[in-house]
């Protein structure tokens, strides 16, 4: 199948929607706690919808995974459970940075290591990434994309620099700049596992074209097993607050029995690639914390949807893989930097962004700018890649 870089952004973009929109159906969620609608979303994420599709678009799942080889299987499913260890420290970056500072540094690690370690990782880096000019430009989209990532913090700083002085000391009661950067780092490199199984899932990958699969599906394999580590680090967790919170029950329950602990006090176990508008997740948190008569019937229907949606980020990550030709690493690059666009424009249809001054609309505007733009730098550089002769092209320009 030949590589389509422009068909592979769109796919992207896609699934970029995919994950600043997931948190939407949780809206319709009513009288739950976090970790009851977040594990029956997740068995739907990660169990439920990866098994379904990769069983019905690809050819002899159970016998590819069976030949795969067991180093594969085995450090696909241990980056899943690494990816799903970020998310336990996203909730003190963000409680020691704050929600701005602490989501841009946080994704600015995920952003670079799960683009650049894979290479780098492979030996290909300084050959084929730096020793090309569509390897250069690709490095500049990465770039442009840590600029965009920047913005949006400082976008996000300037907002809370608007609060009034009480809510600034709500914000920045637990700040600690140096112990953030430290839990920011750890969050970043666990969040940018995803990308690493996504790359030890290769050997599957090329087992499951061999059987008769499209390429175009060829990831759907990896998905499964990746997603089965990272649902077991959410189930773990998810356990661990029904013991303490005592809200097991809910699963069949009509009637909530207690108040949940504050969102303020609660950890979640969501990743840098989880990373709603804050308006968005602040609204959903908002609802499940009411008392009374729980909608079981609608309760079960909106977290599998939300669900659904947020596996299919994944679904059409490994899709615009596939069109990225040689340099397919950029993906990552890619998929953060369409992640932030369809957030940041969740925020502004919330009205996040209502009443800020003009320097931050300014801001907020530079973020989707600069972001858009890193998208069409990184597809522009796959196209170069993928364009007749341009490897010897490259090539005779690196001896010269």
């Amino acid at each position: 199948m030949d590589a389509n870089p422009l068909l592979g952004v769109f796919f992207h973009w896609l699934g970029g929607l995919a994950s600043a929109s997931f948190y939407v159906p949780f809206r319709g969620v009513k009288r739950w706690a976090w970790e009851t609608y977040w594990l029956v979303g997740g068995v739907f994420s990660w169990i439920i919808v990866p098994w379904l599709l990769a069983g019905v678009m690809t050819r002899d799942l159970l016998a590819v995974l069976h030949q795969a080889p067991l180093s594969s299987i085995l450090w696909t499913f241990i980056f899943g459970v690494l990816w799903g260890f970020g998310g336990l420290t996203f909730g003190l970056t963000m409680r020691y940075l704050g929600m701005s500072l602490g989501m841009a540094v946080a994704l600015g690690y995920t952003a670079a290591f799960g683009t650049l370690m894979p290479p780098i990782f492979r030996g290909q880096f300084a050959s084929e990434v730096l020793g090309s000019r569509s390897g250069i430009i690709i490095l500049t989209g990465v770039v442009v994309c840590l600029a965009g990532i920047a913005f949006a913090g400082a976008a996000g700083i300037s907002k809370e620099r608007e609060l009034s002085d009480e809510e600034k000391r709500a914000t920045i009661e637990e700040f600690d700049l140096k112990r953030g950067l430290l839990v920011a780092t750890f969050c970043g490199i666990m969040s940018a596992c995803f990308a690493y199984g996504l790359a030890a899932g290769d050997p599957i990958k090329g087992i499951t074209v061999a059987h008769g699969t499209s390429p175009l599906w060829q990831g759907l394999p990896v998905l499964v097993v990746l997603l089965a580590g990272g649902f077991t680090t959410n189930f773990v967790w998810c356990l661990v607050l029904h013991l303490r919170n005592h809200t097991g029950y809910q699963y069949l329950a009509a009637e909530t029995r207690g108040p949940y602990p504050s969102r303020d006090e609660e950890p979640v176990i969501e990743t840098a690639t989880d990373a709603p508008g804050v308006e968005l997740a602040t609204q959903v948190m908002d609802a499940v914390q009411e008392q009374g008569k729980v909608p079981l019937i609608a309760n079960y229907l909106f977290s599998a949807l939300a669900g659904t949606t947020w596996y299919m980020q994944f679904f059409f990550y490994t899709m615009g893989e596939t069109q990225m030709g040689r340099f397919k690493f950029s993906s990552w690059t890619l998929h953060m930097a369409s992640i932030i666009i369809f957030s940041t424009l969740w925020g502004i249809a919330l009205r996040e962004w209502k009443g800020v001054s003009l320097r931050t609309r300014t801001l907020v505007a530079c973020t989707l700018i600069v972001l858009i733009g890193s998208t069409v730098i990184v597809g522009y550089g796959n196209y170069l890649s993928i364009r007749p002769n341009s490897a010897s092209a490259s090539a005779q320009g690196v001896s010269h």
